[in-house]
């Protein structure tokens, strides 16, 4: 312990809280700085105890007590060190634990250590990254698998450089069934080898939305991505402008052969084939290639319009800033309710409400429309409402920090359909919460365009769950799969419904058979092939995705 002189000079800092340096008075402190006289230099500690003189001995032993039970309270005095001294991506220095007392005092290397053993806590409203409700599913090493065959890489070249034949297609709908219809028309373009015109969106009578192709999707990008499957054109040529078009409307479930059987005959005398009503017309079970087009389609061609993708990237980007995120898309707005057959649960008024309109409009109906509303319930056909989405979120572990980004319109009855989860789920926010001012205003009064941008946000998100299936859940369970089976939460509510409505079952318990429940609905593979009928775009496994044994195999 015994040092020289300028040695002791450059030992003489000891970094203590100040509650102790101020117990302590100046000259006591400077005594317990001065090395001990005459002490041997290599002497063990009892031999070094023994040196010292019994004033320092006391001061010595006070001060080394006052210093482990410190550690032994992990720092939890009130000095001068930040509440949370350890920082995400830095460890603790001199700029951010501070002198103390204002003194131009160093720390030592054990009060570093004590500090970094004692300060790991989470500040309050910054996600813990270890919650398992964060996990993402294994992918089993699945991959995007676009591999097209000799045969149709050697058609190719004919279906692009035919100028005899033009597909005109309107599509309808929101925007997600616009994405559907557009997939199909680019696939019965290339069935029929004709040139595809850039889709006609019809004027959408429930939100009069007039976006065209370009507004929405980057048309550029999407003639780029195809032009070795199909020939894309923005319009039609001066020498088919006069051409009286032949018109249909396919079949539900037509065949690649149903196709070319109804349309290329007469395709071929008139040059121009106008199609409508595309909606789920298009067989699921297509052959291999057919369905590898539709997935570079949907995952690769239909990127959105550059303002649009930027806005939603940015939006994204303020999620994730401060850790994992959840997406969730909410369908509660008044038109859901009433085409559903379902109650939104608020109150009385808002039931008359829906039913009124549900009188008013019958033909906004959907299927099954002899079944009662517990009827539907029941099944599992209605949309979860708030209070259900909460209960269900906290039964699958989600922190009560999670950061939520809700997608879809307006809910009917506002913030206060909303409440249940803000109570439980403080951190919601929408697009109008996150946008700068006036950064929504080029897309107001185009539903469209803000769909597009949940679906941007909703895409990159951690987790995401739909509160009812639809098209924009169906594309997004595909896209998150493509994008190696991101974290896709499947609500299974005709299941879970009975211990919704079960008061009596205690809260760990309940929790638990949620878990259960859905323990293979978190967006794990599941092949397409397993069901016939399911959209690739919405299954993507094996057609557009292999691992390395699935692509052993088939090769």
């Amino acid at each position: 312990m015994a040092k020289s002189k300028n040695n002791a000079k450059k030992l003489s800092y000891i970094s203590v809280p100040s509650q102790i340096i101020n117990s302590i008075s100046s000259s006591s402190l400077q005594s317990l700085l001065e090395s001990p006289k005459k002490c041997a230099r290599h002497s063990k500690f009892f031999t070094f105890v023994k040196c010292m003189r019994p004033r320092l001995f006391f001061l010595f032993t006070l001060f080394f007590l006052a210093f482990f039970a410190m550690l032994k309270f992990g720092l939890n005095l009130d000095t001068p060190f930040p509440p949370f001294p350890c920082a995400p991506s830095i460890g603790p220095t001199k700029s951010n634990l501070g002198a103390l007392d204002g003194g131009d005092v160093s720390v030592s290397e054990a009060m570093i250590s004590s500090v970094q053993l004692h300060g790991a806590q989470v500040p309050s409203g910054v996600v813990e990254d270890k919650s398992e409700f964060w996990e993402q599913p294994d992918g089993l090493g699945y991959k995007p698998c676009l591999d097209f065959s000799r045969e149709y890489r050697r058609e190719s070249e004919g279906v692009v450089m035919n100028r005899r034949r033009y597909l005109m297609v309107v599509v309808s709908g929101g925007m997600n069934q616009q994405r559907n219809q557009i997939v199909d028309a680019v696939v019965i373009a290339r069935i029929l080898g004709a040139s595809l015109v850039v889709p006609i969106l019809q004027v959408n009578v429930i939100w009069g939305d007039e976006s065209e192709f370009a507004d929405i999707f980057d048309l550029e990008h999407f003639k780029s991505v195809l032009v070795n499957d199909v020939r894309v054109v923005s319009a039609l040529p001066s020498t088919h402008l006069m051409t009286r078009p032949v018109e249909g409307s396919p079949l539900p479930h037509a065949t690649p052969s149903w196709i070319r059987s109804h349309y290329l005959r007469r395709f071929n005398r008139e040059g121009v084939l106008l199609l409508r009503g595309l909606d789920s017309r298009l067989t699921k079970d297509l052959p291999p290639d057919l369905q590898k087009l539709r997935c570079k389609v949907a995952f690769q061609a239909l990127r959105f319009a550059k303002p649009v993708q930027e806005l939603g990237n940015d939006i994204a980007e303020q999620m994730k800033s401060k850790g994992p995120y959840l997406a969730l898309h909410l369908r509660m707005e008044k038109d859901v309710w009433v085409r559903t057959g379902c109650l939104p649960g608020l109150s009385p008024e808002y039931d008359e409400i829906v039913n009124n309109e549900r009188i008013k409009r019958p033909e906004l109906l959907t299927a099954k429309s002899n079944m009662t509303y517990h009827g539907r319930k029941l099944a599992g056909l209605c949309p979860l409402n708030a209070l259900e989405v909460t209960r269900l979120l906290k039964g699958l572990g989600a922190p009560k920090n999670a950061r939520i980004y809700w997608a879809g319109g307006q809910p009917l009855g506002g913030k206060e359909a909303l409440q249940p989860l803000i109570n439980e789920f403080p951190h919601l926010y929408s697009k109008e919460d996150l946008a700068l001012p006036g950064e929504l205003e080029p897309f107001a009064n185009k539903a469209s365009l803000m769909a597009a941008i949940d679906y941007i946000v909703s895409e990159k998100s951690d987790v995401f769950m739909p509160s009812h299936g639809g098209n924009m859940g169906h594309a997004l369970q595909g896209h998150r799969a493509y994008a190696g089976h991101k974290k896709y939460i499947t609500p299974n509510k005709r299941q879970m419904l009975p211990y919704f409505l079960n008061s009596s079952l205690p809260e760990k318990e309940f929790n638990r058979i949620i878990k259960e429940l859905h323990q293979d609905s978190l967006g794990q593979p599941e092949l397409r092939t397993s069901k016939s009928g399911r959209d690739v775009t919405k299954y993507p496994v094996p057609e557009c995705m292999c691992n390395d044994d699935s692509h052993h195999h088939s090769s």
